[in-house]
């Protein structure tokens, strides 16, 4: 009977996390629009995607002290992992700076498969992975087998679609995936564009 507890108890927390993730990775997918606004004006982009960052900070800060703001809040708590309960929850500051970044750093196609390398490639590695689970990678703080495979998979295919290039979409995927499945928490937001972009403005030029 407490085996049967401790299960029903264990799928409550998965199925909790699952949620939360899917709320998390929606809001995150919303950076997929960025190179598409970058093609009709960069500098508005950059204008929009800074402004928005300083304003979440603002809105955040404002929620720790008691003052929560209209939807903003609610809406960052929502998407919490239990390890930002209670504290600024960091993830959407380092996305908009990681977006920033890959707009500032790299060219068109390159930035383009930077920012889709984060929206999409980062987002099917956590909800696969919560969703899957199964094998984890050692030293990765968690990282699961099926969520790396997502990534990759999702990458290379988003990747195709800019280049047209089969080699090229593979290294870019794979370079992606590693830096997903690096241990760096919210820094992953900055680590693969900046990282993803870097690789694919080299080759691109090649």
């Amino acid at each position: 009977m407490e085996r049967i507890i401790a299960t029903i108890k264990q799928g409550h927390i998965v199925g909790e996390q699952v949620q939360i993730e899917l709320i998390r990775k929606s809001l995150h997918l919303l950076i997929s629009i960025v190179p598409l606004l970058a093609v009709m004006n960069k500098e508005l982009t950059m204008l929009l995607l800074a402004s928005g960052t300083l304003f979440y900070a603002y809105a955040e800060q404002l929620r720790l002290l008691g003052s929560p703001v209209f939807i903003i809040s609610s809406l960052t708590v929502s998407a919490s992992r239990y390890r930002d309960r209670g504290r600024f929850v960091l993830g959407p500051v380092t996305l908009g700076i990681g977006a920033m970044l890959a707009l500032l750093l790299y060219p068109a196609p390159a930035a383009a498969i930077a920012i889709y390398a984060l929206a999409f490639g980062d987002s099917a590695a956590s909800l696969m992975g919560k969703l899957i689970g199964g094998l984890r990678i050692p030293l990765t703080s968690g990282k699961t087998a099926a969520g790396s495979l997502s990534c990759f998979l999702v990458v290379l295919w988003v990747t195709f679609r800019v280049t047209g290039s089969a080699e090229i979409s593979f290294i870019i995927a794979i370079t992606a995936t590693l830096l997903e499945v690096l241990p760096s928490g919210d820094l992953d937001n900055l680590l693969l564009p900046v990282g993803t972009g870097m690789v694919a403005t080299y080759i691109l030029l090649l």
